[in-house]
């Protein structure tokens, strides 16, 4: 019954949209805006760097995942002082389920209230994309949705996602896949958050978050009415 309760509570968050193309992987997301009082951060608040290789996006309670994140980020870097190399996508994602899982068993504890999409890169899957959810429960996917609204962007992802996309496509995709779970028909760049994994020429794994101007850019080239601010 809790696992359900955090369950429910993720679907009423905002939206995030992960997708894997042959080029790297892509991340878009909803900001959580309460109060148009309320300052934005200056950082990101739902995208977060977990290792050089590795990235995640929340949907859910900010405070459980921030305790989430801490523990992947101190079992990297534990991995990394043992092996004299960078821990595999899936080995993280495991570590962090399992103490999901735990969480759902102990008496006098609740599951954490925090479903994350990781994706990152490694030397033996390459790009890879995993969702987790508040049981423990995690698996590889192309491209997936979790949040407000997921089950619309899903059967979107799943009718218009192609093997072979380029990262353009990927972001193209994205973007057009959130936008269908906002309640607005006009998506203002402030309110989405957007960044992606790739290799440059020189092999480097690099990732880069697109500011305002490039957001508002890309919901132009899709056709977007955006809303401009006053």
């Amino acid at each position: 019954m809790q696992v359900e309760n955090a369950l429910e509570g993720i679907n009423q968050a905002g939206s995030s949209i992960g997708i894997l193309t042959d080029e790297g992987i892509t991340f878009a997301c909803e900001r959580d805006v309460s109060s148009s009082l309320l300052e934005l951060s200056k950082h990101s608040e739902k995208i977060f760097c977990l290792d050089r290789h590795v990235h995640c996006v929340v949907s859910g309670l900010a405070a459980d995942a921030n305790l989430l994140i801490e523990v992947s980020r101190v079992h990297s870097q534990r991995f990394r002082y043992s092996y004299r190399e960078n821990i595999p996508i899936q080995e993280l994602v495991r570590h962090v389920c399992d103490i999901k899982q735990r969480y759902t068993q102990v008496g006098g504890q609740r599951p954490f209230g925090a479903a994350f999409l990781f994706g990152g890169w490694d030397k033996t899957f390459k790009f890879q994309l995993y969702s987790s959810d508040p049981s423990g429960n995690f698996a590889g996917w192309k491209a997936i949705a979790i949040g407000k609204n997921h089950v619309a962007a899903n059967s979107f992802l799943k009718e218009n996602y192609q093997e072979g996309m380029t990262m353009t496509q990927g972001l193209d995709l994205a973007v057009k896949a959130l936008c269908k779970t906002i309640d607005t028909t006009n998506p203002s760049p402030d309110k989405l958050e957007i960044m992606y994994m790739t290799k440059n020429e020189a092999g480097e794994l690099v990732a880069k978050t697109l500011n305002e101007k490039e957001v508002l850019e890309l919901l132009q080239r899709n056709n977007f009415q955006v809303k401009q601010k006053e």
